[in-house]
């Protein structure tokens, strides 16, 4: 032992006793309550897909205003991958745009089902989807009708070249009053809302559920979109819902959490006991 040692022990002894004197608080934040740690645990590991900007989204929703840095730090550690950061149009002209694009699920009997989906840009809703084994230029100018009545149609629609969209389909959206903006040949990231859309749908659900048939695969979509609409909370909308979700003072009761798609997501609201 060096009699510097003794000497910093002395000095540190010194300030500890008077710091307790003077009845000071220690520097720092303030501690996090057990009950917060707790629900930011409880969150992490029940939804596995979730990450520290979505939970504090949550948890801001609940009354409870923590910094991202204190999510990281209680929440349960797990690889993640990366997620893509590219954006393509500017945000004063999205309340005028829509995208459009077809995915593909496979079923436990190895059929292939192709899933159309219509994004609308403005609150990142899904104004439609259907699924079918057999997709057609018809069938598929249907949906667009289906999504757009009356005066609703965007001013224009970004979407690939696939061959499904033939003469009918242009024909029904150009009557329609929409202008299609194709992206260029293989490039999916000109298209990034929608493909950040299906990205979200395959993460948040089907990689996690085994399809058994196009009906089935229909009612898991419809109860996935019942939540992402209503309760799922979005960065690009500044952790709000498509949906607006009211944020909940911490007086209001007790945080509850109802299970969303069978469990897979949970959604949290404070109720009055």
């Amino acid at each position: 032992m060096k009699p510097a040692t003794v000497i910093a022990w002395r000095r540190r002894k010194f300030r500890e006793y008077w710091a307790k004197l003077s009845g000071r608080p220690g520097p720092g934040r303030p501690p996090v309550a057990k009950e917060i740690q707790d629900l930011i645990r409880r969150m992490s590991e029940l939804n596995v897909t979730w990450g520290s900007p979505r939970i504090r989204s949550e948890l801001r929703m609940l009354g409870i205003d923590v910094a991202k840095s204190t999510v990281e730090r209680y929440m349960v550690k797990r690889p993640k991958p990366a997620s893509p950061t590219w954006r393509a149009f500017l945000a004063n002209h999205v309340s005028c745009l829509a995208s459009i694009d077809f995915f593909t699920v496979p079923t436990v009997r190895n059929r292939v089902l192709y899933v159309f989906v219509v994004l609308a840009h403005l609150r990142r809703r899904i104004v439609c989807f259907n699924v079918t084994e057999h997709p057609t230029a018809a069938w598929t100018s249907r949906q667009i009708t289906e999504a757009f009545p009356c005066d609703t149609a965007p001013r224009y629609m970004i979407r690939d070249r696939d061959g499904i969209y033939g003469d009918v389909f242009r024909g029904r959206v150009k009557s329609m009053g929409i202008e299609e903006v194709l992206i260029a040949p293989r490039s999916p990231w000109q298209s990034p809302f929608v493909e950040r859309v299906i990205g979200s749908i395959r993460r948040d659900c089907l990689d996690h559920v085994v399809v058994l048939s196009e009906r089935h695969l229909r009612h898991v979509l419809t109860s996935y979109f019942g939540y992402y609409h209503g309760a799922r909370c979005h960065m690009s909308l500044d952790g709000d819902a498509p949906e607006h979700r009211e944020p909940q003072a911490a007086t209001m009761g007790k945080v509850i959490e109802f299970p969303e798609v069978g469990g897979l997501h949970h959604r949290y609201e404070r109720r009055a006991a």
